[in-house]
């Protein structure tokens, strides 16, 4: 008795999306350049739409507004202003972006940083040395940032909560509270001034402003050394530490930890905790140069520090580059707003996100490449049953 057995083939998909192997660097960073460029010519065409000179607007925004103007020096103060807690939160959040713990609530402990610095700042007595005052500052602001991280940690290494969901709520929690010391008009609100009728937030003592250093007309501030040295820090201490050795395997498999015998769930608490500290550190050093709490003091670096920390792929040198090209065209842009009265400075937020779409764009064939299948489907095997 003969039969005729079935024909097995195997079904290829038309498409296939394999990993890219064996890329130079040199090429990667090209088509990081040609994205960006990519980008700059899509906002050409829109300002260009806007009858706005995309030459003149892009020499202003890259120049920060400096050439022409009379007391280039203040530009100079400012744009620093704004780098230095972009900087420092994206620091932050690459710490515990390489352990794979999403913090995304930059924005909440930043919040939370400034509000204990400023509670800090009108608590200490008028004759307490400037240095002693932003320091004293900075570790109550680091220290409330911090808690916020811990407790995160701590629920999530306790009982396996979901991190991203849980910053997130708490940045709406720090929100609302820096709203309600924001509107709420009551003796106790040492926050406002006294001598208003409506509810506005006080100027901090003078002997808590952030020290500057003065390079001719410039007043440097001095968060911006302390931002920088920490790039240098957070360097050496990834790459060079045990306890970076122990966030790199974390980060790798958690798995792998164990066996190695590290304590993931130290490791875990210990790491969010000093990422969620820089962060309320840069709260409360912001508070001390703006001399002010606002409820718009973040400016979005909890959200742009994701940006720039994923831009930078989590190397602290990189984000240094990248924050200051970020600030540029954050402040360039508003800068370039009080001279072009077709846009105003949010013209830069749509820049980044064509930036950012075109420069993930770029990211994923770089590391990946699509296959097309053009030929037919082969046989997989051939067999008859007699």
């Amino acid at each position: 008795m003969s039969g005729i057995g079935k024909k097995r083939v195997k079904s290829e998909p038309f498409i296939r999306i394999i990993k890219r192997e064996g890329l130079k660097k040199q090429y990667a960073a090209l088509f990081y350049v040609a994205a960006v460029l990519a980008a700059l010519c899509i906002g050409a065409l829109l300002l260009v739409s806007l009858d706005v000179d995309p030459i003149n607007y892009y020499k202003k925004v890259l120049t920060i507004g400096m050439i022409g103007h009379a007391f280039p020096y203040k530009l100079i103060s400012n744009f620093i202003m704004n780098l230095v807690p972009l900087l420092i939160t994206s620091l932050a959040l690459s710490l515990a972006f390489k352990m794979r713990f999403w913090n995304i609530g930059g924005e909440g402990q930043f919040i939370l940083g400034a509000l204990a610095g400023a509670a800090v700042a009108f608590s200490l007595p008028s004759g307490v040395n400037p240095y002693m005052s932003v320091i004293l500052m900075a570790l109550a602001g680091g220290a409330a940032g911090g808690l916020a991280g811990l407790l995160t940690a701590f629920l999530k290494v306790r009982f396996n909560t979901n991190e991203t969901l849980f910053t997130l709520m708490l940045n709406y929690i720090a929100l609302y509270m820096i709203t309600y010391f924001g509107e709420t008009k009551r003796e106790w609100n040492f926050f406002l001034r006294a001598d208003s009728q409506r509810p506005k937030f006080s100027t901090i003592p003078g002997n808590t402003v952030m020290p500057c250093i003065r390079i001719g007309d410039l007043s440097l501030n001095i968060s911006f050394i302390f931002s920088v040295a920490l790039v240098f820090l957070m360097y050496v201490y990834l790459k060079n530490t045990k306890q970076g050795y122990e966030i790199s395997v974390v980060g790798d498999s958690m798995n792998t930890a164990r066996y190695a015998g590290i304590n993931v769930k130290r490791v875990i608490c210990r790491t969010v905790f000093i990422s969620a500290f820089l962060i309320g550190t840069a709260g409360a050093m912001h508070v001390s140069t703006s001399q002010s709490l606002s409820t718009s003091i973040t400016n979005d670096v909890g959200w742009t520090g994701i940006i720039v920390a994923w831009l930078a792929e989590l190397n602290s040198f990189a984000i240094l580059l990248v924050s200051f090209l970020i600030t540029v065209l954050r402040f360039g842009s508003m800068t370039a707003a009080s001279e072009f009265k077709n846009i105003d400075s949010h013209f830069a937020d749509l820049i980044q996100g064509i930036i950012l779409f075109i420069v993930l764009a770029a990211d994923f064939f770089i590391r990946f490449k699509i296959v097309i299948n053009t030929g037919r489907r082969k046989s997989d095997e051939e067999a008859y049953v007699k």
